[in-house]
């Protein structure tokens, strides 16, 4: 089965509570540790949805959609969270085009009830 979504994360325990969340939903978030990774599973597989850590080190929102664009024949739903006290991070992914843009609490309060959601097809 193809990746519904890929999640850019190196944070292990959050990456696999995202995964648990999504295999109970009945849906894939494949996981990726590198920008690179997330990159090759895009062309291989293009997803519906991209969740983004915004706390991934070294993290440039601008090359990341950049690379989805080339990779995907369709650019995936951006779904982005961090830190609630890193307003400017979470304004910078708002300005940088991502679709949805949460801190942290809120994702995951909101995963169980949006990821079927986020992870559709756009239509």
């Amino acid at each position: 089965m193809s990746a519904q979504g890929l999640l850019l994360s190196d944070d292990l325990m959050f990456t696999s509570r995202i995964t648990g969340v999504g295999r109970d939903l009945g849906l894939t978030v494949a996981p990726a540790r590198t920008v690179e990774a997330l990159e090759a599973r895009a062309r291989q597989e293009p997803p519906n949805c991209v969740l983004v850590d915004l706390a991934f080190p070294g993290l440039s929102l601008p090359d990341l959609i950049g690379r989805l664009r080339a990779a995907c024949p369709t650019m995936p739903r951006l779904v982005a969270y961090g830190s609630h006290v890193d307003a400017a991070g979470l304004r910078a992914a708002r300005e940088a085009g991502c679709d949805v843009v949460l801190p942290r609490s809120a994702f995951v309060e909101q995963m169980p009830a949006h990821l079927p959601q986020w992870l559709s097809a756009r239509g």
